[in-house]
């Protein structure tokens, strides 16, 4: 257990911070060539709120590339903060990732909603889209080549690191061989690690404001399996593939993920 990691997480894959959520490790499953390296592949929510502390325990990780899923407006609004003996690489395409600017995708999918049944609904849309996003898939392609080329630690995130986050790292995971009930439970790790009630409390108002139930709250703030599932089922409706639409759409074909697993496979 790393001295910053909670005592309460049973599983060894999350660190828990000061004021970063849903901070974990995504490496460790088996995968087609092997097992994915521990300690090289790290995924969280955004870095805006990090203490001194945070930032001093994140650069022990020895991450130098990070792979930022959020828009324009969101990097506005929320800028990350860094240790200042940060020298690595911030990655992403210029634009917004979510259609409706300076939201999240868990805030732009409780627009017009009210009940739990709306929000799951409303989620399930989100996700069904999600992967046609032009500016978040050039992020998705920038993080390929990154994981193809670069040797050291990187991190991925968005703004709370579970649906933008979560649907890029089970399109890499499945595009080496990671079983799907192994990409699953690390998406659905986010319920636990995620820190849900915290995020309530801090949006409570927001979503409040916005018409939502309780119960609403916790679909929109939370992650389901059939989320997950229905972005693959469009991906596939539309390319044929996962690794049709990789190959596509984001530039991973066979030959970076090659390069992928020489560097990440132990």
């Amino acid at each position: 257990m790393q001295p910053w990691q909670s005592a309460g997480m049973a599983n060894d894959r999350v660190l828990g911070f000061d004021g970063i959520h849903n901070f974990r490790d995504y490496g460790g499953y088996p995968a087609r060539a092997g097992r994915l390296k521990r300690g090289m592949l790290w995924r969280s929510g955004q870095h805006a709120g990090a203490s001194a502390a945070d930032l001093a325990r994140v650069r022990a990780l020895g991450i130098a590339t990070v792979i930022d899923l959020r828009g324009d407006s969101e990097r506005a609004a929320f800028p990350c903060l860094r240790h200042p003996d940060f020298a690595g690489d911030v990655l992403f395409e210029l634009g917004e990732t979510a259609s409706m600017q300076g939201q999240a995708a868990h805030a732009e999918a409780a627009d017009r909603i009210r009940t739990a049944a709306d929000a799951r609904d409303r989620m399930i849309r989100l996700y069904q889209g999600m992967a046609f996003r032009g500016v978040l898939t050039g992020t998705w392609r920038l993080y390929g080549q990154a994981l193809a080329s670069r040797d050291h630690p990187s991190l991925i995130h968005c703004l709370a690191g579970k649906d933008r986050t979560g649907v890029g790292v089970a399109l890499i995971h499945h595009l080496l061989g990671v079983h799907h009930d192994d990409i699953l439970a690390d998406y659905l790790l986010t319920n636990s690690a995620g820190d849900v009630e915290a995020r309530i409390a801090a949006q409570a108002r927001d979503l409040a404001d916005m018409g939502l139930s309780e119960a609403a709250m916790r679909v929109v703030l939370g992650v389901d399996a059939v989320y997950l599932d229905a972005a693959f089922a469009a991906i596939c409706d539309s390319h044929g593939s996962i690794a049709a639409y990789a190959d596509a759409v984001l530039g991973i074909d066979a030959a970076r993920i090659a390069a992928i697993e020489a560097r990440l496979i132990d």
